[in-house]
């Protein structure tokens, strides 16, 4: 492996401040510059890529369970229509993502689908049973105050 040299120009200040940095650490500035960029390059290489579903498998899920999901009653009427499909919802961070069932392989997200989990908790009037957000399902299902049995607005009719 062949090293060669580079020249890299900075600022005063950069270069003062990324001097006392190497010192206080007890390196030089030229293995200063190699950790920064060998810790770069390791977070940069192992860095998690967005968890997004194959458009094309997508799209004939959407199609094929569109009516179940847009049908069901609550989370047990749609987890039952579900797996007589093939599949099943499970919590995924704050949302759903959808298995296949029996063998549990994460497929897509809810959302993906067109069914986001905040669309059907609204729509079932409750959370996802076991999901640990709870914090979502207190901010969604809140209702709102009590309206006042009175008015206190008048309305005038023109004449």
């Amino acid at each position: 492996m062949s090293e060669t040299g580079i020249d890299i120009l900075l600022h005063d200040a950069v270069l003062r401040a990324a001097r006392d940095l190497a010192a206080e650490r007890d390196i030089s500035l030229g293995q200063f510059v190699r950790d920064l960029l060998s810790k770069e390059l390791s977070r940069t290489r192992n860095a998690k890529p967005p968890v997004r579903a194959d458009e094309r498998l997508v799209a004939p899920l959407r199609a094929r369970l569109a009516g179940d999901l847009a049908r069901a009653r609550d989370w047990a009427d749609l987890d039952r229509r579900l797996r007589a499909k093939g599949y099943t919802l499970r919590a995924a961070g704050g949302g759903l993502a959808l298995h296949d069932w029996p063998g549990d392989r994460r497929i897509c997200k809810a959302s993906e689908l067109g069914f986001s989990y905040s669309r059907l908790m609204r729509r079932f009037g409750a959370p996802f049973p076991g999901h640990s957000h709870t914090w979502r399902a207190d901010r969604m299902l809140r209702k709102p105050p009590m309206a006042e049995e009175e008015d206190d607005v008048e309305v005038i009719e023109p004449f």
